[in-house]
């Protein structure tokens, strides 16, 4: 599934967002934004590809309702199909309202000259390097950290059984 693999790339940039305290709603709704500064920040959304895993939140949601649907009432399947196709399409017309919250985020988190250099920078050989890069390295990573969290909690619970058994051979 493309929302999996892709992912990492959304949930890096999103947690580095939140990090830097720039999604809480109320620093988005103070201070408007120029539409210059929006324009900045949508080139680097464009060049960093950051809504791409966006892109399969809508039919993954079709899918689960219409099974969810279908197996509530198996006998109305071809209906079920058909009507939650069609109001799949008509919210696909609400996808801008997270692209802008993204434009939003990026924009108040770099000054329109920031997002301009860093538009610069994503659209070289480099930058494109790093973007096609990232989700690799992300998943990797995050490997990486499962595999080591688990060797540590055997290590834990190992050594906490050995002291506790130390502790009740003492008493």
């Amino acid at each position: 599934m493309k929302l999996i693999k892709t992912f990492p790339r959304a949930a890096v940039l999103g947690m580095a967002l939140v990090t830097a305290g720039l999604l809480s709603t109320a620093s988005f709704a103070q201070d408007a934004i120029s539409e210059s500064h929006m324009v900045a920040a949508k080139k680097v959304a464009a060049a960093t590809r950051v809504l791409e895993p966006f892109d399969d939140i809508l039919p993954v949601l079709a899918e689960q309702t219409r099974t969810a649907f279908i197996q509530s009432d198996p006998t109305r399947a071809e209906e079920i199909i058909e009507v939650t196709q069609d109001v799949a399409i008509k919210l696909a017309s609400k996808r801008p309202e997270l692209n802008n919250q993204v434009y939003t985020a990026w924009a108040k988190g770099f000054t329109e000259e920031e997002l301009n250099q860093l538009a610069e920078f994503y659209n070289t050989a480099l930058g494109q390097k790093l973007t096609n890069s990232i989700p690799g390295i992300t998943a990797f990573s995050v490997g990486a950290a499962r595999e080591w969290q688990d060797q540590i909690s055997t290590e834990m619970v190992t050594m906490v059984q050995e002291e506790l058994a130390k502790g009740a051979s003492s008493q």
